[in-house]
């Protein structure tokens, strides 16, 4: 696959398509159906998703939580602003960062936050111009960052959300991601209660989601590219239920790039998923991938020459994916974590 290179996955976007808003009604997105085999196209609403999931198969459910993991501070000495974006917690009070101004927050610098309940020391470098910072607190951290954070959302999307809700699913539950996953956001408790009624089984993973999912690829060869390491786990009833479908002839329906990347992390040669209580993952899916678990995949709209379109082509082929895509500018669906959805059966 030495071939394989960036700019084959480019599409021109017109920038008014691309989502600053969720819609007030999560499951009243529009919803495109792509056969993987003929390439042929339905064009119809989310909610109708469980017109194609039958009784027996499995849809796998990423139930990370996406914290307000922005921080906006001065610097203590120039009182310069700052901002930081958690990533990955190293301990109690260590964390990986994004900063800005990176220039300015050299090792020893030190910021403040809000009501100065919460401070923060650069300790050192980390990858990719990252920094490791250590905070200092009173109480509890996570009731800090809540009142004092904002929600991480990507630098394309200039609107303000005005429910931090609306950028979580109604099923998350373990805090630790840097973004959402965001083909999740179109599920409603109530629909995903008349999915499982139907007799389709629903497992739940978890998989922390890093900004380095998003990270744009640089080399032109798209080999070269190297993905960042995220904390996955999956618990023995998910990893039982996933197998026991697959055994017994139904399709796994993975809820988004992340939850394919968890269960194709978990699985050993023969497809088998193994339970983790904690492993952390690089996988990269482009195509060639011969995916061992999954069958069919639910996701929204990704950018241009990204790691998680070069994903969906690997499922259903980089020309019918592209094709697929003009089609949907062309109908004018919405693009990208705000937009609307694809179910690749």
């Amino acid at each position: 696959m030495s071939g394989l290179l960036k700019k084959d996955f480019w599409y021109d976007l017109p920038e008014e398509l691309i989502a600053q808003d969720p819609l007030e009604k999560r499951d009243e997105s529009r919803l495109m159906v792509l056969n993987k085999e003929t390439g042929d196209i339905e064009h119809r609403t989310f909610g109708d998703i469980k017109e194609y999931l039958r009784s027996g198969d499995c849809l796998v459910l990423n139930d990370t939580r996406v914290i307000p993991a922005r921080l906006l501070g001065v610097k203590e000495d120039t009182g310069v602003a700052v901002e930081i974006l958690l990533l990955k917690r190293l301990s109690d009070d260590s964390w990986e960062c994004i900063v800005r101004p990176g220039k300015k927050l050299k090792p020893g610098a030190r910021v403040v936050f809000g009501d100065k309940l919460l401070k923060a020391e650069i300790m050192s470098l980390a990858e990719e111009g990252n920094r490791i910072v250590r905070f200092e607190f009173e109480g509890i951290f996570e009731e800090i960052l809540d009142r004092l954070g904002e929600m991480p959302l990507p630098p394309y999307i200039t609107h303000k959300l005005k429910e931090r809700d609306r950028y979580n699913t109604v099923y998350a539950k373990y805090d630790g991601s840097a973004a959402a996953p965001t083909a999740g956001l179109h599920f409603t408790k109530e629909l995903l209660n008349e999915i499982s009624e139907s007799g389709v089984k629903i497992a739940y993973v978890t998989l922390h989601v890093g900004l380095g999912t998003f990270r744009p690829v640089k080399e032109e060869n798209v080999l070269d590219h190297h993905m960042h390491k995220e904390f996955y786990v999956v618990s023995k009833e998910a990893a039982d239920t996933i197998n026991g479908v697959k055994a017994s002839g139904g399709r796994i329906f993975c809820v988004g790039t992340t939850s394919c990347r968890t269960v194709e992390s978990a699985a050993d040669e023969n497809g088998r998923v193994i339970p983790t209580s904690g492993e952390e993952t690089d996988i990269f899916i482009y195509p060639g991938y011969d995916f061992k678990v999954l069958d069919c995949l639910i996701t929204n709209f990704q950018l241009p020459e990204s790691t998680l379109l070069m994903l969906v082509s690997a499922l259903a082929g980089r020309e019918r994916v592209l094709k697929a895509y003009h089609d949907a500018i062309e109908r004018r669906y919405r693009f990208f974590s705000f937009g609307d959805a694809m179910l690749i059966i």
